[in-house]
């Protein structure tokens, strides 16, 4: 293989020596498979990878998903695993996970509310004792270290954000009004705690900045209270933070969180979801299970935008999730918010677990690309030497092809369209002629094969092809294409042409 053709690879015109390589250009021109890693994300590279696929409507283009899922045993805390032994069986995450809905839903009130007391407590424990030694190292007073380990209340509602800090995931946002969060921390009849744990790329300025700013408002005396930053994130901090925040944070711009899986780790410690509708909480989001910032639209970087989701945010927490928290039955629990922790354990917890992420691959590409692998090598590569002689006459032949006369008639509520196609030598079978319409008001588009029905002259490549569509749309929404096809080929990810009729 020449170095021409291997940085060919990598170009989206792959004649263009001045155009730089691009690695993704690389991998989805050497894969079986296309996919994103959620369903909000398989969208957006459809129409980032357009251009490898031209004339391709963007549906088609061939990037699907599989969420990402986490592994629930490296995060669940040990009162969490208790728990779930108790409801779904000791060996619960090592089965398939259709019987933990019904399962979980049998844990009582009681034993769901014990479970975020304990872990509360837990973190605060641990939070407290990271927190003095990181004062200590930077040469904290003594009693500036002492006060670190009397903070916080195990009582009070707990909110954690804790991610690399990156412009575009926001960090800032419920800084956007420091006294307006200050006073929904300090409300002396429904305090908050908030824990925020992260770091910035050693190059990221703009990172490194966000980071400065929760640093001058936690010195403020009124924010230190309720506020603590905990430094040096790593996984390990993680584990506690997931296992005992009440509510999990996430606030990036929409669009930029490919999945996001920090808020998938906090499902099976009963921990809930307040996040963009972005990633994986796109599709995760229902009233029952978390709360949800944002209209579900893009709006860029607008600063004009990100004060109204930050309002959005601050009217969210002091309207719904802290009135839910504090409202007790005689019991001293809250009902409303246990029956939340409920649905997204049950519903969320084994969706998003990596059994059910492993299982999508394996059926969705690993099985069907081993599979395919051994058609293409059986009989000394025999499949595979057919489709490389396929691909190459398609590559001879394919500036020939052209339409002909079109017919319509209209009989019987269908459209019967006549469609001449000229193949010049190429054989019928190397390509599937189909009509094609877009779809309606979010509907699948329309895809209907053509069938060969006669040669119009012998030892000609001039064929007719026909095809009957409901006549609840009119023609001329219908146009004919031609299409690569051979029996076990991806299209168009291993031969992206494609004909339309002008």
């Amino acid at each position: 293989m020449t170095l021409h053709d291997l940085l060919a690879l990598g170009r989206q015109n792959p004649n263009d020596s001045s155009e730089s390589f691009n690695m993704a250009y690389l991998a989805i021109r050497g894969s079986g498979a296309v996919n994103g890693v959620s369903r909000l994300h398989g969208k957006v590279s459809r129409k980032l990878f357009e251009p490898l696929f031209p004339r391709w409507p963007a549906d088609e283009v061939p990037v699907g998903h599989v969420t990402n899922g986490v592994h629930m045993p490296s995060w669940d805390s040990e009162a969490a695993e208790d728990l779930w032994t108790k409801a779904c069986g000791k060996e619960c995450w090592l089965r398939t996970t259709e019987t933990l809905e019904q399962d979980i839903r049998r844990a009582s009130d009681t034993s769901l509310w014990q479970l975020r007391t304990d872990a509360r407590t837990s973190l605060i424990e641990y939070a407290r004792e990271r927190l003095a030694r990181q004062l200590a190292v930077s040469g904290a007073l003594p009693d500036v270290v002492d006060r670190a380990k009397h903070l916080f209340d195990p009582g009070v509602l707990r909110l954690g954000f804790a991610r690399r800090f990156a412009t575009y995931k926001r960090p800032h946002l419920l800084l956007h009004n420091p006294e307006r969060l200050l006073r929904l921390l300090a409300n002396p009849q429904r305090p908050v705690q908030l824990i925020i744990a992260g770091k910035a790329h050693p190059a990221d300025q703009a990172g490194q900045a966000l980071i400065q700013e929760w640093t001058h408002f936690i010195q403020r005396p009124e924010a230190r209270p309720h506020v603590i930053f905990l430094s040096d994130y790593d996984m390990h901090l993680t584990e506690h933070l997931v296992q005992g925040v009440d509510v999990w944070l996430n606030t990036p711009r929409r669009l930029w969180e490919a999945s996001g899986t920090s808020g998938m780790k906090v499902l099976v410690n009963g921990g809930i979801n307040l996040s963009e509708l972005d990633g994986w909480w796109a599709e995760a989001y229902t009233p029952e299970v978390g709360w949800a910032l944002g209209d579900g639209r893009e709006h860029g970087d607008d600063p004009v935008w990100d004060a109204v989701e930050a309002d959005a945010l601050y009217d969210l927490l002091e309207r719904e999730v802290i009135p839910e928290f504090y409202t007790r039955d005689e019991r001293g629990i809250p009902t409303a918010w246990v029956r939340r922790m409920r649905e997204s354990m049950t519903l969320l917890t084994p969706r998003f677990s990596a059994s059910r992420t492993v299982r999508e691959y394996t059926e969705q590409h690993y099985l069907p690309a081993a599979a395919a692998y051994h058609v293409r090598i059986a009989d000394k590569g025999a499949i595979g030497k057919q489709m490389v002689d396929w691909q190459h006459s398609l590559e001879q032949k394919w500036a020939t092809l052209h339409f002909g006369e079109v017919k319509v008639e209209t009989r019987g509520g269908q459209h019967v369209f006549e469609i001449q196609v000229y193949l010049d030598d190429l054989d019928p079978e190397a390509v599937r002629v189909e009509l094609y319409a877009n779809g309606i008001m979010g509907s699948a588009p329309v895809r209907q094969e053509m069938k060969r029905v006669r040669q119009l002259a012998v030892a000609s490549g001039d064929y007719v092809y026909s095809a009957a569509v409901s006549a609840d749309r009119p023609p001329a929404d219908y146009t004919a294409r031609v299409i690569p096809h051979y029996d076990g080929a991806t299209i168009p990810l291993e031969n992206a042409r494609i004909l339309w009729q002008r």
